[in-house]
């Protein structure tokens, strides 16, 4: 789903994201809620940054990847975390391009997102390459999700990739 975000672009650049994990729910510009085998997921597009919201049977899990006020820590590039009974990672990073190669890169990530029936993309209104993009699946028992998030004014692209699963015990 594609959707032009009804706010101005205020995020000012990859350096001022911060990741979080077990947020409450903040304020979306646009949502898109998914049933993924038994896990429902909520996307959520705050502005320039994202949050995701997982249910299971096994619980919950929030992760924010946002301009956190209070918060200096830089986006971290991996984490690996027991939240419950879930195994969480995190990956993260932040590719520089030049202007005709960003260009390009945003429209196919807009392309690829926008069709997919687990997508969710926001551009800015003022130009075509200012946006946030996620796409979820389920696969092999793990819900997993991509999202991207553009500053075009830097040629700067965030890409981050998550995966959570209900953890395996150790067999002796």
């Amino acid at each position: 789903m594609l959707t032009t975000l009804k706010t101005s672009y205020t995020d000012t650049s990859a350096s001022d994201l911060a990741w979080a994990l077990g947020r409450e729910p903040l304020p979306a510009l646009a949502t898109l809620d998914l049933e993924l085998s038994g896990a429902k997921l909520q996307l959520r597009l705050l502005g320039a940054s994202h949050q995701v919201l997982l249910e299971e049977e096994y619980g919950t899990c929030s992760e924010t990847v946002a301009c956190i006020p209070g918060r200096s820590t830089p986006l971290p590039l991996g984490v690996a975390e027991r939240v419950g009974d879930w195994e969480y990672e995190f990956a993260a990073r932040v590719e520089t391009l030049s202007g005709g190669q960003f260009a390009g890169r945003a429209q196919e990530l807009l392309a690829l997102v926008s069709d997919h029936p687990q997508g969710l993309a926001g551009v800015f209104p003022g130009d075509p390459n200012a946006f946030t993009a996620m796409l979820a699946r389920r696969h092999d028992g793990h819900v997993h999700w991509r999202t991207w998030h553009a500053y075009p004014q830097d040629g700067q692209l965030v890409a981050t990739r998550t995966r959570v699963g209900v953890r395996v015990a150790a067999t002796l």
